[in-house]
Order: structure tokens, then C-alpha cells, then sequence
């Protein structure tokens, strides 16, 4: 059975993608614990990380590095965190999202906070371009 997240590489179920590529996508978490947090996610269903391809994983982290470097400039945050839980969904996921101090780095429900239609909107704007314009660069 497919997972949620095979599910909206699918098309089958809303993402706001940030990236994507024939391996990897970046989408927005839809339970953000900091504005413009974002999910980087093999297309192929792997578990747990351990598990992965070791040429998938350094894709993985490359293409984290990318939105990490996005998600500082378009936040502005002390810290760009990148953790791997993988308790939610059993699809490797690593999350990346911008922090001024360690209780940022909570994935909890209780951490989560509350963002609009439009806050998704521009967070999903802004590091596109930032990703584009990183991107050019290199």
C-alpha cells in the first residue's frame, strides 16, 4: 500500500512542492513546526534511512542542503534544522526548518504552529525562488 507520502508525489493527495527531481521532492510540512518547514522525500519507498541506497541518501542530503540554504534566507532563522524521525509516516522524510534556539528543534504536536493558506502560499514562493536563485548560482 502506498504511503501518504507516495501519495502526494503521485499527485493523488496535495503538496506544495518546493523541489523535484526523478529521485527526490521538498514539500511543505503540513503540520510545520516553523514557517516554511519543509519534508525532503526519496520518490522511492524507503522505511527507514538506514535502509537507503547510499547514492540515494547522498542525493537526499544534497538536495536538504539546498532548501536548508533557501530556508536561511528566506527566514532569516539562527539555525536550519534537519532531523529524521520517521515515526509518522514509514517513508524516510528529512525534515528541514528554520530555528533561533534548541526548543525549535521539537516535531511534536504541540510544537506545531499555526500557519494560513497564504503564509503556505508565500513560504512555498519564497524558497522556490530562493532554490532557483541558488540553483543559477552553482
Amino acid at each position: 500500500m502506498a504511503t501518504v507520502f507516495t501519495k502526494i508525489i503521485n499527485g493523488e493527495l496535495p503538496g506544495r512542492f518546493i523541489y523535484r527531481d526523478d529521485t527526490v521532492v521538498a514539500f511543505l510540512s503540513i503540520g510545520p513546526v516553523a514557517y516554511g518547514h519543509t519534508l525532503v522525500v526519496p520518490v522511492e519507498e524507503v522505511d527507514h534511512w538506514v535502509d537507503c541506497d547510499p547514492a540515494l541518501w547522498a542525493h537526499l542530503n544534497e538536495v536538504a542542503l539546498l532548501v536548508g540554504r533557501a530556508m536561511q534566507q528566506v527566514t532569516g532563522a539562527a539555525r536550519v534544522g534537519n532531523l529524521i524521525a520517521g515515526f509518522e509516516v514509514p517513508h524516510l522524510h528529512i525534515h528541514v526548518f528554520g530555528a533561533d534556539d534548541m526548543s525549535g528543534f521539537q516535531l511534536s504536536p504541540s510544537a506545531q504552529v499555526t500557519l494560513t493558506d497564504a503564509d503556505f502560499e508565500k513560504a512555498q514562493q519564497e524558497l522556490v525562488a530562493a532554490i532557483e536563485q541558488l540553483q543559477a548560482v552553482h
